[in-house]
């Protein structure tokens, strides 16, 4: 198979979707693999360390027109709709439920898109989780920084000090992100709370910290009376393929404590906030009603050394069954096939389909 790893252009994104070690061990295996010039310099690893593992580095044109499967990492922009080839497959973080325009054209170029956020295995999004992780231990980093009156928030610092308590962070969530942050949040002295609608994560987390958390199963009550006293609030919300349920009202934002922060880890799907809209690494914040908001949509992209490695990592394994088996073959295993978000003009899952 031929497989093609372009370089990415959204913005400040620095990661790469194949590593030359995986590059290596495709193009041992009998594979071709185009890499374009420079995809991988944002994450260290320059074009002489891919000609050695045995990829052809091409322009971004050619490569497009000449693979069969692209390997990104992040969903492709409008600027790369035009580059893809009918029929082609695609292996990215697609993020479909709030992108429409992105589904347009993957039908309408009757693209075979598989998705790295929705492939289950064992229950498990073991694609996600690596980024997962990385976006939920910078969240409670992230918002330490914006807590300061220099960028917009309170004037408060996340670990207290003597005699001042520490900052108060609420977590909506209890998966991979929610778990991530709560290490950090709590391992830097802050005043953690998690609701979550699942219990059992409830009480794993309630035993773990050793009753020092506070956890609460998810209620409009609690919510409201959480959300108004909190410092920081971290939406780590997750329901695979679909759209964030938005928890936190417009109105709920409203009465929050002024300079307070919102990092909104689920802006990918949209986000848990009714006020949240995707950001950029180079325009990474807004005010409403004097809370802070963070929302970048592509936050792993800040650490691409770390990210790249941890994702290459993972999905290099489904890579090798796509280029062994044959897209149509692959697409017929169980990780793949709920990784499928789109084949031949048609959306293939069932919560995207929803969603949208």
């Amino acid at each position: 198979m031929i497989i093609g790893v372009p370089r990415e252009i959204k913005e400040h994104e620095y990661r790469v979707g194949m590593v030359p070690a995986g590059v290596r061990q495709l193009t041992g295996a009998g594979h071709t693999v185009l890499v374009e010039n420079s995809a991988g310099m944002g994450s260290g690893f320059s074009d002489g360390q891919y000609r050695e593992a045995g990829a052809e580095l091409r322009p971004k044109k050619e490569l497009f027109k000449a693979s069969e499967l692209i390997v990104k990492v992040k969903e492709p922009v409008p600027a790369e709709y035009e580059l893809f080839q009918r029929g082609q497959a695609l292996f990215t973080f697609l993020h479909l439920a709030s992108a429409p325009e992105l589904v347009t054209m993957l039908l309408e170029k009757k693209i075979t898109a598989f998705a790295y956020e929705t492939l289950e295995l064992n229950n498990e999004l073991p694609l996600l989780k690596p980024m997962s992780e990385v976006a939920g231990k910078m969240a409670p980093v992230v918002a330490a920084y914006y807590l300061q009156k220099t960028n917009g928030g309170q004037g408060l610092l996340m670990t207290g000090a003597e005699g001042v308590p520490p900052a108060k962070v609420l977590i909506l969530g209890a998966g991979t992100v929610g778990a991530s942050a709560l290490q950090v949040a709590f391992g830097i002295g802050a005043d953690v709370t998690v609701i979550s609608r699942g219990s059992q994560k409830l009480e794993r987390i309630d035993k773990l910290y050793n009753g020092n958390v506070r956890v609460f199963t998810l209620s409009q009550e609690r919510l409201e009376q959480e959300v108004i006293n909190t410092d920081v609030l971290i939406g780590a919300v997750l329901v695979t393929g679909a759209k964030a349920p938005k928890l936190v009202s417009r109105e709920l934002v409203s009465r929050m404590i002024k300079g307070s922060v919102i990092v909104d880890v689920s802006v990918d799907q949209g986000g848990c906030v009714e006020t949240t809209r995707p950001a950029t690494h180079n325009d990474p914040v807004y005010s409403v009603d004097g809370v802070v908001h963070y929302t970048v949509a592509n936050m792993p992209g800040a650490y691409p050394k770390t990210s790249t490695m941890a994702l290459t990592s993972q999905t290099l394994k489904y890579i090798q069954l796509l280029a062994e088996k044959g897209i149509n073959g692959a697409s017929k295993t169980a990780p793949l096939k709920s990784a499928m978000n789109t084949s031949n003009g048609e959306i293939k899952h069932r919560a995207v389909s929803a969603s949208l």
